[in-house]
């Protein structure tokens, strides 16, 4: 079972955001469900690489599309993505070493903070993506 599902809810009407948004959800969701499944810590350490590394595209393509549009908070914008990839880049490094399991807390954090980040940050930016 998902931990996390799309709805249009989390739209923010810029087709190749959404559509790395979306991305993102199904990289959570194998993520928990490897984890729910009692995989290995090579699966799961893949399943993070993987969502680490597609997190870094996605945030370098927004940067560069609300530069283009100028949009007045992109600074604040990349200071939360730089925050979430140290984040996870932490996690990973813990999660290697044996410092960190993937448990639901750690789940909890990935999911809320997507979710929060898309509802309170990137949907401020939909109107300046219109044209």
């Amino acid at each position: 079972m998902p931990i996390i599902s799309w709805s249009d809810s989390y739209s923010v009407n810029v087709p190749k955001i959404d559509a790395q948004h979306k991305k993102l959800f199904v990289l959570i969701n194998d993520l928990h469900e490897a984890m729910s499944q009692g995989k290995g810590k090579d699966a799961l350490g893949a399943i993070l690489d993987g969502l680490l590394d597609y997190t870094r595209v996605h945030f370098a393509d927004e940067e560069k599309m609300l530069a283009k549009v100028n949009y007045p908070d992109l600074p604040a914008q990349k200071a939360e993505h730089a925050a979430f990839i140290l984040k996870i880049s932490e996690l990973q490094t813990d999660f290697r070493a044996g410092k960190a399991a993937m448990t639901m807390p750690v789940m909890a954090f990935l999911k809320d903070w997507l979710v929060n980040h898309i509802l309170k940050n990137d949907k401020k930016y939909a109107p300046f993506m219109k044209d």
